[in-house]
């Protein structure tokens, strides 16, 4: 037998060809396990994560409806003091007109005073929930924005 001989050959090639095959197929399936213990990992990270999240979502959103509770009972005190009329709400007005006061009992006719007068309940209850509104929207968006930064800031 010489080493020519074909089936000799033959027999080495299949042999090479059949060990590379083998080979790529065990490597194949070594990095598919790899990949999938670390896709795992990185799943488990990310359920993690979103947990956190989730906490910081929910501690916001506690911390938002405990401030909008103190200010709504606050604003419903002072419906109440302005309905009852405890309080009273002023604005200040100009006025041509002589208003007597300490020391000058006659002022002159072109004078311009500034004195305060009483807004009307409705107007006044107007202006509350006008405030009230607008109070309400800054405390959201100021949550959102404390919210997102903390998110932010755990990626």
């Amino acid at each position: 037998m010489s080493l020519f001989n074909p089936y000799v050959l033959l027999g080495i090639v299949l042999a090479v060809l059949g060990s590379f095959g083998a080979g790529y197929y065990s490597g194949e399936q070594n990095e598919y396990e790899r990949q999938q213990i670390e896709i795992a990992r990185l799943n488990q990270q990310a359920r993690e994560t979103e947990q956190r999240m989730g906490e910081v979502a929910q501690t916001y959103a506690q911390t938002l409806r405990k401030a909008n509770n103190v200010a709504k009972a606050k604003e419903t005190q002072l419906r109440t003091d302005i309905a009852s009329g405890e309080r009273k709400l002023f604005i200040p007005v100009k006025t041509s007109c002589p208003v007597p006061s300490a020391g000058n009992a006659a002022s002159a006719a072109g004078d311009s005073r500034e004195t305060r007068t009483e807004l009307d309940r409705s107007v006044a209850e107007a202006l509350i929930a006008i405030t009230a509104d607008g109070d309400q929207a800054i405390r959201k968006l100021n949550a959102c924005i404390d919210q997102y930064e903390t998110l932010r800031k755990m990626k």
